[in-house]
């Protein structure tokens, strides 16, 4: 009876305990699956316990990376927050590489002396520099071994294929004199590779090698350091590569070289001369053209090969072969023209002029083309015909993003037969110019953490505008805490600044700073005030530069500008001190009342885009360093000699451009948009300056579709 109670008392709870161990016996059973072995996966401290803090640490007894290669090995970095500490944003790195902490894959060092530094040194530069992500150059009193050619692009694709973690002493390996057989070290005099691991094991027994080896030759030295400590001898080949190295007679000339150990070879050495060097270069670099020439001629016949089992078959192949095929336009704003040039003209010329003189690397580039034609001609039709140009009659061109640079030309070609006999004929070729191999331009190291100062100047012709600005810069930076400032400047006339004691005509502005003041107590908003009648940009700024530290961030905006941290975080990262200038190119707004015409305007941000255009006749912002302005500046001071008519004409663009050696970026820059504004214009500005304002409100009204469609309306009502 007590049973048959106790278990009715435990039948609602039941389900509830069987579920609780029906659960916990599968867990256990795919566990004890997972682990094998019949270890227990619940052991604590005292047992087989989990992975160690800060994350896994792989084993080492499958040939995985172990204990020894944490260098090579991503780790997890835990974030620790002070509670009393307030709260910093943590600062990211730019690139991924870097805060996992890799390491570059090739390292050079030349050694070199004083005696050399200016010769042979400069011509190692010139013809290896641009190959190799570092390059440094050690010198002293005795001669350095910098008598070597090394092909630059060889050894990095060695170097591509060789472990990271294994000690390599690769090079030209050479006996001993009088010493063990077996102990090779690496001639110095060809080069040699060093790894990583092998320098860190043999960095504590430095010292102990300066004393007890003797050496005349800096690389016996090493390679018996080596040798004698770590028990690793110079090889010449590994994992499969070879080192190939030549050994150059004297009065042996590069030209006439056949042999396969020169064609072969990574490091030629003895070179005694610059000319010598500069020789060498220059056959090698035949040399590689010729293999990629051949190289492509084989990749070629092996498309068409693979083309006829396609489904397209033959007419899938595209031309040239290899080559992406053009791009299709979907509509007919997305069709590429072509623009028309001959040998002494361009009839598509940036300022927009009809018709301007080929001058340049635009006349370059048709010299050049019009000799591959040539040449290509020849290749084909000889020895029956000889071909020589006579005139190019018409010429064009057009910028393919999927494939490069494409010409048409049309050629007066005079051919002549093998008998001698000739005829003047018209021949159409075309050509492509292929998009070469991308690559990422080393760039100094930014992040979107710096400070940007905003600098707005204002007149009195931009009183309407300025409340929607500061709106704009309230919500999208005093609200979200970014990391920018604002300074205004007051461009008083002089009629103005003389009653400014009884009428201030920004004393509105002022008011309106003082609300945004009160609203964030942390934020002081300074003015400073000019009084000119010609507000030239530079002198501005010469007042501004003047005010702020040298490392400070500049963002010269203007009163139309809607600021959004988008934009700001673009321009932190296209701003590098002392190498790189950014002028973006903003979107302005078409006037709504030719656009729309009544209508309702457009409900949706993304669709701006078909409403305007980016005004590339404004340099109104720019976003440049102090440090920078300042260098430049001083360089224009020196050019004009105080001479202040001359800063009239003269914008911050036009300072960097002509007075500085840095990079101007300058790209459309979407994220920075203006509403339709008609500006004013200043007649006292330069000629140059005036007619860019003009331009910029003539094309900033609506595009050439909406203006004929306001034309033809007003006809319609004329007519009525």
């Amino acid at each position: 009876m007590r049973l048959a109670a106790l278990l009715a008392a435990l039948r609602p709870v039941l389900p509830l305990v069987l579920g609780l161990s029906l659960g916990c016996s599968l867990s256990l059973l795919r566990a004890s699956w997972s682990h094998g072995g019949g270890e227990d996966p619940c052991l604590g401290a005292a047992g087989r316990a989990g992975p160690p803090a800060g994350g896994a640490q792989p084993e080492a007894e499958d040939g995985r990376l172990g204990q020894g290669h944490e260098d090579f090995r991503p780790r997890i970095v835990p974030y620790y927050r002070d509670p009393n500490k307030p709260y910093k944003k943590v600062l990211r790195t730019r690139y991924i590489q870097t805060e996992l902490g890799f390491h570059e894959r090739l390292f050079v060092a030349v050694l070199t002396s004083k005696a050399t530094l200016n010769t042979l040194a400069v011509a190692v530069n010139k013809t290896v520099a641009h190959h190799f992500p570092r390059l440094l150059y050690f010198t002293g009193l005795r001669s350095a071994k910098d008598d070597t050619y090394a092909q630059a692009e060889q050894i990095k694709a060695l170097v591509t294929h060789l472990s990271i973690n294994q000690d390599v002493y690769l090079g030209r390996a050479e006996e001993f004199i009088g010493g063990d057989e077996q102990a090779r070290y690496c001639h110095g005099g060809f080069g040699y590779l060093l790894s990583r691991s092998l320098l860190l094991k043999l960095h504590p027994h430095l010292d102990s090698c300066r004393n007890e080896i003797l050496s005349v030759r800096p690389d016996e030295w090493l390679g018996r350091c080596i040798i004698d400590f770590l028990g690793i001898s110079c090889i010449s080949q590994l994992q499969g590569q070879h080192y190939h190295t030549y050994e150059l007679a004297k009065n042996s000339e590069p030209e006439k070289e056949e042999e396969e150990e020169f064609q072969a070879a990574l490091a030629v050495h003895p070179v005694s001369d610059v000319t010598l060097m500069y020789r060498l270069h220059k056959h090698f670099s035949r040399i590689q053209l010729e293999r990629a020439y051949q190289e492509i001629q084989e990749l070629q016949m092996q498309i068409r090969n693979l083309t006829s089992l396609t489904p397209a078959g033959e007419a899938g192949l595209t031309w040239p072969v290899g080559i992406n095929a053009p791009f299709l336009p979907k509509t007919r704003f997305e069709v590429i023209s072509w623009d028309y040039f001959t040998e002494q003209y361009l009839f598509s010329c940036p300022d927009g002029s009809p018709k301007c003189e080929l001058s340049g690397a635009s006349k370059a580039d048709v010299s050049d083309i019009i000799e591959s034609a040539l040449e290509q001609l020849n290749s084909r039709y000889q020895p029956s015909l000889r071909f020589s140009k006579r005139q190019l009659l018409n010429g064009y061109r057009r910028f393919d993003p999927t494939r490069g640079m494409e010409y048409t030309l049309d050629l007066l070609l005079e051919a002549v037969t093998q008998k001698g006999h000739s005829h003047v004929l018209v021949k159409r070729v075309s050509l492509v110019r292929p998009l070469s191999k991308v690559e990422i331009i080393p760039m100094p190291y930014v992040t979107e953490a710096t400070r940007v100062q905003l600098v707005l100047p204002l007149t009195v012709q931009d009183l309407d505008f300025v409340a929607n600005f500061l709106d704009m810069y309230a919500m999208n930076t005093l609200d979200t805490h970014d990391n920018a400032l604002l300074t205004l400047l007051f461009i008083y006339h002089p009629y103005d600044a003389q009653r400014v004691s009884q009428v201030d005509v920004f004393a509105g502005v002022k008011t309106m700073v003082g609300e945004l003041e009160k609203r964030y107590a942390e934020v002081k908003i300074p003015w400073i005030s000019v009084k000119t009648e010609v507000p030239s940009q530079v002198k501005l700024m010469d007042i501004v530069s003047k005010k702020h530290p040298v490392d400070t961030l500049f963002f010269l905006a203007s009163v139309w500008t809607e600021i959004n941290m988008e934009f700001l975080n673009r321009c932190r990262m296209n701003t590098i001190s002392n190498w790189q200038v950014f002028f973006p190119v903003h979107f302005q707004e078409f006037n709504p009342a030719l656009v729309y015409r009544g209508e309702q305007t457009a409900s949706s941000s993304t669709d701006f885009l078909r409403d305007g255009h980016f005004d590339r006749h404004s340099f109104a912002e720019a976003c440049f360093y102090n440090s920078d302005y300042m260098t430049a500046r001083t360089k224009l001071a020196a050019d004009i000699l105080d001479r202040d008519e001359v800063l009239e004409g003269m914008e911050v663009f036009d300072v960097f451009l002509h007075y500085s050696g840095l990079h101007l970026f300058r790209a459309v820059e979407p994220g920075l948009v203006q509403k339709y504004a008609l500006r004013s214009c200043n007649p006292r500005l330069s000629e140059e300056l005036y007619h860019r304002c003009v331009l910029s409100n003539l094309e900033g009204l609506a595009s050439r579709s909406h203006l004929a469609m306001a034309l033809f309306e007003q006809e319609q009502a004329n007519s009525t």
